[in-house]
């Protein structure tokens, strides 16, 4: 698990890199609401990040052995419970939030009644049941660890309202016991948050139920599987490839980046009575077959032993761990994904300096041109009489009071950018999405056959992608705007402003559409005529609205943000041009006073020249080992 390691620490290095960053900027006096923006996205992506894996598979194919395995070794013990049968009976999630106390999170299964998602309760305290996690007592850790398999008995109907039986189903009659009650899970989902060394380092695990469950628990399919970096793929290595499984390959998971399969249980095919070539090629024949069935090439499915890698381990015999062969599953994993997430936040690093390099570069060139001006007003005043000072004065003040003036007609201007905003925020609104959620639902509800449940889903994409293409368009009607506005009072009073920065809502239309994707493959035409379950049909359409509502709001804190953003440049411009013409009169009336030498002044603003120089060397050369570190973490240290 070193590249995690490493990984986290050079996120950290990042971070204490911008934090210096931000600092400098705030000495020079430089961090204006643009640059503290862009610095702060950048400091947020630093801080969320996370590198995510999902381990999805049938019941009993040792999904949590093999986590155990992994990466909770160094415990000395099993951490999640892995036994025969089923172990894992809800979405389980690992990770580490430093905000709160090592704890197990887990939400009642009776929240499937309602019509919120999984994610809707992410936020909502109250919603769960906490039980803390006694680190130094491991038997009580291991007590609470075994919340997730809990389960109970509970009428069919009740069943049916959680969407967690079928009377429709063939096997719901084998479900159902003589006293007419079923088993469900205790809890819908559980969030373990444990101080592990690599959780802290931004690791998430997700350890799914059986596959069984990834058909009825929309979080998995809309949201938590698609969304996790990698996907690792359990098989029993004496059955091979089941017809569920491949149900669920080609359904939920499917080849593509992050993607591997595992075949466990290779420890089951050690035949005592053959010799080690004759089990090592029986394994290779498996292993060929699984590939060939799920279409992917040899090298991307990997035999291993979950329970000998975890004895091996945990008991120091390498030998047996070696021959468990997880240590080849773990060197492709973190191959793969460490680069690649490293990579994708980089590259939006480097977006975010880049766009903060713009902006400082301009309040440098600004603060350099008023320093020029004044400096060059004062040296004209060389040898100069009272009466030139005064005129002097006089025009300065004129300047000041027609700066004052275009402020006037520039705050028409402002009005109109603040209705487009206004405007904008409407269109993005949640309010609309929830409305047309909720008008969804009941179509839902009132259709009488499946094939009916299809038009109203697609009614609301639609009208998602429409807001956010109407979205788009008054984006670009308050860009122009703002650029008409920055361009006409630059040309008036002699300023130099670069171009407003632009928005692009495209990364959220594509969002819509990925997740109507998703929605098409998991209820597509001959699911939806040969299954009339539209209870879960009405379950997986309120994740689906609230993935919608995330989507929207994430939409609408990038609007947040480029609105503060995209006056900043000209605000701080004419704070700037104020200070600097009350700095030119203050100048002149002190020379006209005789206060103080003209000599004495210039070789003041000489020296501000050159400090001024100073300071833009220091904060650009600053930024830019900040840009260098992103692809040498050792450059981190100079900066």
């Amino acid at each position: 698990m070193q590249q995690i390691q490493e990984y986290g620490a050079w996120r950290a290095a990042i971070a204490d890199a911008l934090d210096s960053y931000r600092g400098a900027l705030q000495a020079a006096e430089l961090a204006d609401a643009a640059a503290l923006v862009r610095i702060g996205q950048a400091q947020a992506r630093v801080r969320d990040d996370r590198l995510s894996i999902a381990f999805v598979a049938e019941f009993s194919r040792g999904k949590s052995e093999l986590i155990n395995a992994i990466f909770f070794a160094d415990y000395g013990q099993r951490i999640l419970p892995s036994a025969a049968g089923r172990t894992t009976m809800c979405p389980t999630e690992l990770l580490y939030d430093a905000g709160i106390n090592p704890c197990i999170r887990l939400l009642p299964i009776e929240t499937r009644a309602s019509t919120l998602a999984t994610g809707d309760y992410r936020d909502d305290p109250a919603a769960w049941t906490v039980l803390p996690l006694d680190l130094d007592v491991p038997e009580r850790m291991r007590e609470a660890f075994r919340q997730v398999s809990l389960t109970r008995r509970v009428p069919a109907e009740e069943a049916q309202r959680y969407g967690l039986a079928d009377p429709q189903d063939p096997e719901h009659a084998d479900a159902v016991d003589s006293d007419g009650t079923v088993e469900i899970p205790q809890w819908r989902h559980a969030i373990i948050n444990l101080p592990h060394p690599l959780l802290k380092q931004g690791l998430v695990i997700l350890d799914t139920p059986g596959l069984n469950a990834i058909g009825t628990e929309p979080e998995l399919t809309l949201n938590l599987i698609p969304n996790a970096h990698a996907v690792l793929f359990v098989l029993a290595a004496e059955s091979g490839v089941t017809r569920s499984d491949i149900e669920v390959w080609r359904t939920h998971i499917g080849a593509g980046p992050g993607r591997i399969v595992v075949l466990n249980k290779i420890d089951a095919m050690w035949d005592p009575l053959k010799n080690e070539a004759d089990n090592e090629a029986e394994v290779a024949r498996q292993q060929q077959d699984v590939a060939r069935q799920l279409g992917l090439g040899i090298d991307q499915v990997y035999p291993v032993s979950a329970q000998q890698a975890l004895v091996g381990r945990i008991q120091g015999d390498m030998d047996l761990f070696e021959r468990s062969r997880v240590g080849a599953l773990e060197t492709a994993l973190l191959q793969g994904l460490v680069p690649q997430k490293k990579a994708i936040l980089a590259r939006q690093l480097r977006d975010d300096l880049a766009a903060l390099d713009s902006t400082l570069a301009g309040a440098l060139a600004a603060r350099a041109r008023d320093l020029v001006e004044q400096l060059q007003e004062l040296k004209s005043l060389r040898g100069k009489n009272q009466a030139v000072l005064s005129l002097m004065m006089r025009r300065i003040e004129a300047e000041r009071k027609d700066f004052d003036a275009g402020l006037l007609r520039l705050q028409e201007a402002r009005t109109r950018f603040a209705a487009l905003s206004t405007q904008l925020y409407s269109l993005l609104g949640l309010d609309a999405v929830q409305r047309q959620a909720e008008t969804v639902r009941l179509a839902l509800q009132a259709a009488r056959f499946a094939t009916g449940m299809r038009a109203p889903v697609r009614v609301f994409f639609d009208e998602a992608r429409a807001a956010l293409d109407a979205g788009e368009a008054k984006v670009g009607e308050i860009g122009a705007t703002t650029e008409a506005m920055v361009r006409g009072f630059a040309a008036e009073h002699g300023l130099t402003l670069s171009a407003p920065p632009g928005l692009s809502l495209a990364r959220y239309r594509a969002e819509i559409d990925a997740i109507e994707a998703l929605y098409a493959k998991q209820f597509g035409t001959a699911t939806l005529l040969m299954t009339s379950r539209a209870t879960l049909m009405e379950r997986f359409f309120d994740s689906i609205a609230s993935r919608v509502r995330r989507t929207f709001r994430a939409a609408n804190g990038d609007v947040e943000a480029w609105l503060k953003v995209i006056m900043a440049p000209l605000e701080t411009q004419i704070r700037q041009h104020k200070e600097q013409l009350r700095h030119r009169l203050a100048s002149i009336q002190r020379i006209h006073d005789a206060t103080d030498s003209l000599e004495q002044k210039i070789a003041a603003f000489e020296a501000r020249q050159d400090e001024l120089q100073r300071q833009r060397r220091a904060v650009l050369d600053l930024g830019a080992a900040v840009g260098a570190a992103l692809d040498e973490p050792a450059l981190l240290e100079a900066a």
